[in-house]
C-alpha cells in the first residue's frame, strides 16, 4: 500500500490544487480523478513480476482480496474489486510455491466478449469478478448484474441479464447513465 497511496495522493492534491475558484464541472472533476487513480492500478501490476513476487507483496499492492478459493491443484486465486465505485476486478493466481503466477484486470473487452447466452451465474462470476450491482425483476423474471468499467477516459457499464434459473440471456456494454446528464 504505503508507495501507492502516496503517489495517488500526490496526484489527487495536484489535481485539487489546479482546480481554481472551487467551480469545475461535475463531469471534467470526475474524469480528472478517474485520470489521476487510474495510473495506480497499472503502476501496482508492474511491480509484479509472475514468478518473482510473493502472494505477501500482492497483499501488500492490493489489500485484502474480496474472495480467496483454493483449486483441486493448490493454485489459490485472490480477488480484488473496486467494485461499485471503481473500474476494476484484479484476479491473482498464486502458486503452491506461494509465489505470483498470473494478474489480470477481468474488466476488459476481451473478457466480455466471451460472456455468451446459457453461460451460467458462477462462469459469469469467474470470468469477470464480483458486479458492482445486482437488480432483480420478480415480474420479468430475471436478474441484472451490472459491472463498472473503464475503456480509456469514458466510464462504461458491462450489464449481464439472467433469467431466474441462472442462465444469461444478454448481455451488453454502453456508457454509464452517471455520465449522461452532466
Amino acid at each position: 500500500m504505503g508507495a501507492g497511496i502516496t503517489q495517488r495522493a500526490a496526484r489527487i492534491f495536484a489535481l485539487s490544487s489546479a482546480i481554481r475558484g472551487g467551480r469545475v464541472l461535475g463531469l471534467g472533476l470526475g474524469l480528472a480523478l478517474a485520470w489521476a487513480l487510474s495510473g495506480c492500478d497499472a503502476q501496482r501490476e508492474a511491480r509484479l513480476q509472475p514468478g518473482q513476487a510473493t502472494e505477501q507483496e500482492v497483499l501488500r499492492e492490493f489489500g485484502t482480496p474480496v474472495t480467496i478459493q483454493v483449486r483441486p491443484d493448490g493454485l489459490r486465486r485472490l480477488e480484488f474489486s473496486a467494485q461499485p465505485e471503481g473500474s476494476t476486478n484484479h484476479v491473482a493466481t498464486i502458486g503452491t510455491d506461494g509465489r505470483l503466477v498470473q494478474l489480470r484486470q477481468l474488466l476488459q473487452p476481451e473478457s466480455f466478449a466471451q460472456i455468451r447466452p446459457g453461460m451460467t451465474v458462477e462462469q459469469v462470476r469467474e470470468q469477470l469478478g464480483p458486479p458492482a450491482l445486482k437488480e432483480a425483476y420478480a415480474l420479468k423474471k430475471e436478474e441484472v448484474w451490472d459491472w463498472r468499467w473503464q475503456d480509456g477516459p469514458t466510464r462504461r457499464i458491462f450489464r449481464v441479464t439472467f433469467d431466474f434459473d441462472g442462465r444469461v440471456l444478454s448481455a451488453a456494454a454502453m456508457d454509464d447513465p452517471r455520465d449522461l446528464y452532466r
